[in-house]
């Protein structure tokens, strides 16, 4: 399978596309000015106590309290603060190696017998801001390598199960046991099946090394303060995803490149040369036709081969998907086998769906109905092996006798499709728009204002494949006639993500010469 990442990057936010075979798989889109991710530690204070949810709002920061549940304390969380109020200035700081361990979290306790208004604690971000609801945090930290994931207070050492090799098994449990000090335990991730053994001790010292700049870091601020921060996205999918398959990463920003590549150099050095620093003068999206797949796949309807498509609703209880046959069913005789090839092509569309809008918690799937047993089980058999190389934690049930299948995945981020909402440029928000008939005599009179009146002998108009086919059309095109009435050399820049009647005016530089 031939893998490519496109990183699109730009004053607000970044744009990461994961492409496989050519095919979108996978969007995130990473605010430049939140600075929250999933991973970061922060120093909280506790503002609130709601006994009756058994949970505490926490101020890390964020404009919304952050909300963390007793059962994410973890069993470990007198030991945390134990160690993290040793920190404190004036105070001997413990060192994990060196710490006799509290005793354990009850898990049938109240979060006020261990929290308290005004409380200093350790916390890390389990899922993101998302809609009207602030961060989920816990208090069961780990930090993430490439081949491993090290967990405090632990003494541990946990492997993938994907890892299945007994010999590997072994292998993997030594290395850790020599370089593991005491209270600090280990998950080994699948990757590390690939990894020499020196490559594996590195990660393991690195993660150790983090973890105690992350508690030094507490002497240092007052809450609330984020003491650790997570690699950037781009990196992280990196991190989790790097294999042979990849063939290329295209970055349009020369930091995030050489950001990226640095990461690469570090884990991969043989992989260093699939970065590429893209340098064209159509967007990035554009150029490896992304931006099409986007606008196409994030409609409410979405067309499958021979007429057949589904119908995706996101409510706030749930998601549901209905499968439509379209007009096949004329076409066809047997209705049974009609149904099952679009039900199976439905279910592997499906399974691309949830990952690129990053659809969570239920999902009520609508499959056309099949009457035959073995057609059933053939279905769910199918949908569970495409659902396989989806990363988040899922669980798919069999059909129902209604023909519904039931799919519950986890969401640490604010699904897709919220993300990749804007206002329209065009009206910005408004509902109303300016004639298109008149649109020729807007442009004309910013022309007129920027060349006579300010005196530019060049300028680029940068619209829509619309309005740009407009200006250019015909052998006495609208753009030639401006050109010779005002004395000046117009350039056309076609870029699909703007408003279909939105218009820029640039220098040669690339600079707004009408500020909007």
């Amino acid at each position: 399978m031939n893998r490519e990442l496109i990183v699109n990057v730009n004053p607000t936010e970044i744009s990461i596309a994961l492409c496989e075979d050519k095919v979108l798989v996978e969007l995130s889109k990473e605010q430049c000015q939140t600075g929250f991710a999933v991973g970061d530690i922060y120093l909280g204070k506790v503002r609130k106590i709601m006994p009756g949810l058994n949970a505490a709002f926490v101020n890390i920061g964020h404009e919304k309290d952050a909300f963390i549940h007793y059962l994410d304390l973890g069993t470990h969380f007198p030991s945390l603060q134990k160690l993290a109020a040793s920190q404190i200035p004036g105070k001997r700081g413990l060192r994990l190696e060196s710490m006799k361990l509290e005793p354990p979290v009850e898990k049938s306790g109240k979060i006020g017998d261990y929290l308290q208004v005004g409380q200093q604690i350790m916390v890390q971000v389990a899922k993101e801001a998302i809609s009207t609801k602030g961060p989920r945090l816990t208090a069961d930290i780990s930090l993430a390598g490439r081949n491993v994931v090290l967990v405090p207070f632990s003494s541990k050492v946990f492997l993938s199960q994907k890892i299945r090799s007994g010999e590997e098994k072994k292998r993997l449990k030594r290395i850790a046991a020599g370089v593991l000090p005491k209270n600090f335990g280990v998950i080994i991730r699948t990757a590390a099946m690939e990894a020499r053994d020196e490559d594996i001790e590195q990660d393991i010292r690195t993660q150790i090394e983090r973890w105690r700049k992350t508690v030094a870091a507490v002497r240092k601020h007052t809450a609330p303060a984020q003491l650790m921060s997570e690699m950037s996205r781009a990196n992280t999918i990196i991190r989790d995803s790097l294999n042979g398959s990849f063939s290329q990463i295209a970055v349009d920003d020369q930091a995030m490149y050489t950001d990226i590549r640095n990461y690469i150099r570090q884990i991969d050095p043989e992989k260093e040369k699939i970065v590429k620093l893209y340098k064209g003068n159509v967007p990035i999206f554009d150029n490896f036709d992304i931006s099409k797949q986007i606008k196409s796949l994030f409609a409410k309807y979405v067309s499958l081969k021979r007429g057949a498509y589904l119908i995706i609703e996101h409510t706030e209880a749930m998601n549901v998907i209905d499968v439509n046959s379209g007009n096949r069913t004329k076409a066809e005789d047997n209705q049974e086998q009609t149904a099952m090839d679009v039900n199976l092509a439905a279910a592997k569309e499906i399974a691309r769906q949830l990952r690129l809008r990053d659809l969570g918690g239920i999902v009520i799937i609508d499959f056309i109905d099949l009457h035959k047993a073995q057609n059933r089980q053939a279905l769910f058999d199918e949908m569970v092996k495409l659902m396989s190389t989806d990363k988040a934690k899922h669980t798919v049930l069999p059909l129902t006798k209604f023909g519904l299948m039931q799919i519950t995945r986890q969401r640490v981020r604010p699904v897709a499709v919220e993300n990749v909402s804007d206002v329209c440029p065009t009206c910005n928000g408004s509902g109303k728009i300016e004639p298109t008939v008149v649109l020729d005599r807007k442009i004309e009179n910013q022309i007129s204002l920027l060349t006579e009146d300010r005196g530019h002998k060049y300028v680029r108009l940068v619209v829509s494949p619309y309005v740009a086919s407009f200006l250019k059309k015909g052998l006495w095109s609208l753009r030639r006639r401006w050109e010779w009435k005002y004395k000046v050399r117009l350039d056309i820049a076609e870029d699909q993500s703007i408003g279909i009647v939105e218009v820029h005016y640039h220098d040669r530089k690339g600079n707004d010469l009408i500020k909007k």
